[in-house]
């Protein structure tokens, strides 16, 4: 299965010098929040592929939902029998429809649970924040969540992407890294994925 994981900044290579076949062979495209209604719109045409996303945390609720796209805050869905798994938003720094403490994190996370639970676990994890300590900063804008090593502690997902940390926000920020059998992406703009049973690469 070829994956298209993006977030928080619209790729230039598939919008803007789009050119047919481009997106061919894309058999999922997924994305950790924070873009345009209308480039999630375009993708999933010119794909014609499921484009499943979770909400950033500007993403608030004056913004429509993109059209041919499925919402999977707080849910499971499975796809050609892989499970993927979906939390929005950011750690609160100010008010903000799908920005949240850790306390409030904790309650997507126990409904979320109730979810994989059902689907008998989950294969990616798709959030838009990252992990605490797992390529967050320190500071409150860009802190990971505490919450969200439960989950892939226990469930062992074999995917974990996320988005929010621009990687030009620093030197030395990197795309993909591990976390026990996890691999950790960091969607921002974009990344492909060939995920087969065996490995990803």
């Amino acid at each position: 299965m070829r994956i298209l994981a993006v977030s928080d900044v619209e790729a230039k290579y598939f919008y803007d010098y789009y050119t047919p076949g481009k997106l061919d062979g894309i058999d999922m495209i997924i994305s950790c929040g924070d873009l345009n209604p209308g480039y999630l719109e375009f993708l999933v045409t010119m794909a014609n592929c499921p484009l499943l996303y979770v909400h950033g945390n500007h993403d608030d609720g004056a913004c429509r939902e993109p059209e041919g796209c499925e919402c999977i805050d707080d849910r499971v869905v499975e796809i050609g029998g892989v499970r993927i798994a979906g939390l929005p938003g950011s750690y609160r720094y100010k008010h903000g429809a799908y920005m949240f403490t850790e306390r409030g994190m904790r309650r997507h996370v126990r409904r979320l649970r109730y979810a994989i639970r059902r689907h008998k676990g989950v294969d990616i994890l798709v959030t838009h924040a990252p992990a605490r300590h797992l390529n967050d900063f320190d500071t409150l804008t860009h802190r990971g969540f505490e919450c969200f090593h439960e989950l892939l502690d226990t469930y062992r997902p074999r995917l974990f992407l996320h988005g929010h940390i621009h990687r030009n926000y620093g030197v030395g920020i990197p795309q993909r890294t591990e976390h026990g059998d996890t691999l950790v992406v960091n969607a921002c703009e974009y990344c492909l994925l060939d995920y087969d049973e065996e490995k990803i690469v």
